[in-house]
């Protein structure tokens, strides 16, 4: 019952002191910036924060509900003194600093998710937007970090909710968590399997790790372990914590059952408690720096991505060396110390109410609304750059009945086709639409579409290893091309054509031709376009047409295409329109009055449109049987 659930969590903190909690805090800071910064990689610190989180408010509303009454308002207010000022501030400086430094094309996304921040949700913002949160830090959002902060917030107004609830019927807390958290995990490891980026994000996804945290406030006073049990156990908790990140493959698999670890780590920590030994890790995160950057910890947080992603802006670069990273992580020091010595403090510290901060939020989303101006010629060619994907005119799309997942989209033809194309794969196959759809409409050919981002036509993941999903989805589709039975497949042949000469043939793509070869269907596969570290487009916009914003021809293509010394099914023709994307020395970012790539991997339509004569030029040479 509610009572016995008081008694453990009240004795909690006699276990687990305040000064090893602000040292957790600090480290899990530490991890996330560091790998932000240097790495471009996920810690685990954030999962941290949830844990801390839910065992602090769980502990708290059971005490209070051991005293007799819950206080929502009082709960919900104390809250907003702690969040709101320094996030209002972070959100308000980001903004004004956006429209200084950032490109016009990325405006509207900036005014959308500082919106969306400043309302907590997104997370959900993110989701919808289907962000890759391990995608090139200089293309994300100056504000994408606020998904973690938003999840917190959901749980700030809920959990209290959920509580009182238990309370008023008398329930066993215990036995609530336990079902949240077994329910949350559960769901998460099947959308991570199923939907890893919308997973990342999910609210639901991440539940669980608070309710693991609420779980731990109401038993860890009952653990009896020996002085040498704990000692050891602190410190398998922190160096667990400090390799999360180099460990785990958090690019395709987290959060799901791998973000066990760092949470698991986190409670090996407080489980430990204070030792008492000289030898413990609780020595460590007592130490007084420690304390203090856990006292600057969501401050730091706040700050250090949009400091991050706007160095990498001015620098026009997307990876941050050493001598960056300590002066990014020192600014972000000095504001986070900045924020909490005149704004945090000040503010919790007065007597104002929630009623009266809230009305802050309005200075954000006042900003941002302001922004929202009817845009001029040169935004609006800007933000139609930005979103220069090609698709099927008039096209018919149905889900698969083997994959909810496989969207088939048909093209009109006029009667029966003389010709039926399926263009399979990513979304670099996908561009390709521009230049087959004029043909299409001359020739009477039908095209049918079997598109998935990240994910290129092969026998396993190549993007995102492990990556289930997209496995499936290349099974199901090439069930679907059976049946169909085209007559040709049209797909790529390279990919990961970076500076370092990187481009590549996977064994898979091979292995999925020899599939179609089988079955006797052709396959028409054509090289891949470059990839660059920056946007092309925003580099275009700072520097105009400049060379800096293309590369050297020599540094991303071989004169020889990596297919040519593979051993590849008779099916197979080749397209290489390399010499229409780049010159005789360099891929640069403008053809004519064209710009060659919208972002930093993705042909523009419009230049792939004025590629298709040469693109049929090429689809009669390559075989007879394209052939009228």
């Amino acid at each position: 019952m509610l009572g016995s659930d008081h008694r453990a969590a009240e004795q909690a903190p006699g276990r687990t002191y305040r000064a090893e909690l602000q040292g957790l805090r600090a480290v899990a800071a530490l991890l996330v910036v560091v790998y932000h910064v240097w790495l471009g990689r996920v810690s685990g610190g954030v999962d941290v924060f949830f844990l801390i989180s839910g065992f602090l408010v769980t502990g708290q509303l059971v005490r209070a509900a051991g005293r007799g009454r819950i206080d929502l308002r009082a709960t919900w207010s104390r809250t907003a003194k702690r969040l709101l000022p320094a996030a209002v501030v972070v959100l308000g400086t980001t903004l004004v600093a956006g429209a200084l430094l950032l490109p016009e094309n990325r405006w509207s996304q900036t005014v959308r998710e500082v919106i969306a921040s400043a309302l907590f949700l997104e997370n959900w913002q993110l989701a919808s937007d289907s962000t890759d949160y391990y995608a090139q830090h200089e293309h994300a959002s100056v504000v994408q970090h606020f998904w973690s902060l938003s999840i917190q917030g959901q749980f700030y107004l809920l959990w209290p909710l959920l509580v009182l609830v238990v309370t008023l019927l008398r329930g066993s807390l215990a036995r609530v968590l336990l079902a949240v958290f077994a329910v949350s995990l559960g769901f998460s490891v099947w959308l991570t399997a199923l939907d890893q980026p919308l997973a990342y994000f999910h609210t639901a996804t991440r539940i669980w790790e608070f309710a693991f945290g609420g779980i731990l406030a109401l038993v860890v006073s009952r653990i009896e372990l020996s002085r040498p049990l704990r000692t050891v156990l602190g410190w398998t908790g922190l160096l667990g914590l400090l390799v999360c990140g180099l460990v785990l493959d958090v690019g395709a698999a987290f959060p799901g059952y791998l973000a066990l670890w760092p949470t698991a780590c986190a409670a090996a920590v407080i489980v430990a408690g204070a030792t008492g030994s000289r030898f413990g890790a609780d020595r460590l995160l007592s130490a007084e720096p420690l304390r203090y950057l856990g006292d600057l910890s969501y401050s730091l947080y706040l700050w250090h991505w949009p400091v991050l992603v706007g160095w990498l802006v001015i620098r026009g670069r997307s990876e941050v060396g050493l001598l960056g990273g300590l002066a990014i992580i020192g600014a972000s020091l000095l504001l986070a110390a900045a924020t909490h010595h005149l704004v945090e403090e000040p503010v919790r510290k007065s007597r104002w109410r929630a009623r009266t901060l809230t009305p802050l939020l309005l200075v954000p989303l006042l900003a941002a609304t302001a922004f929202l101006h009817p845009a001029g010629p040169r935004e609006v060619a800007a933000q139609v750059a930005a979103t220069d994907f090609a698709a099927i005119e008039g096209q018919h799309c149905e889900r698969s009945p083997r994959n909810q997942d496989l969207e088939i989209c048909h093209g009109p033809a006029d009667g029966t086709p003389a010709k039926r194309v399926v263009l399979v794969g990513d979304s670099h196959v996908q561009q390709y639409i521009a230049a087959l759809e004029p043909i299409a409409q001359r020739r009477n050919w039908q095209l049918v579409a079997m598109l998935k981002g990240a994910c290129p036509y092969s026998t396993r993941s190549e993007k995102n290893p492990g990556d289930q999903s997209c496995v499936r989805w290349n099974e199901d589709a090439t069930t679907e091309i059976l049946d169909l039975r085209p007559d040709f497949v049209f797909t790529l042949a390279t990919r990961n054509v970076q500076v370092g000469l990187t481009e590549v043939t996977p064994p898979g793509f091979v292995e999925r031709w020899r599939q179609l070869d089988d079955a006797g269907i052709p396959v028409v596969a054509v090289r891949d376009n470059p990839r660059y570290s920056f946007s092309v487009l925003d580099c275009v916009q700072v520097h105009g047409p400049a060379a800096r914003c293309g590369a050297p021809r020599s540094e991303l293509l071989s004169p020889v295409p990596p297919y040519a010394h593979l051993d590849v099914p008779g099916n197979v023709s080749f397209l290489d329109f390399s010499d229409e994307l780049c010159t005789e020395d360099q891929c640069p970012p403008v053809k004519g009055d064209l710009l060659v790539n919208f972002d930093d991997n993705h042909v523009s339509a419009t230049f792939m449109r004025s590629l298709s004569e040469v693109v049929e030029q090429a689809l009669d040479a390559v075989t007879e049987a394209l052939v009228e």
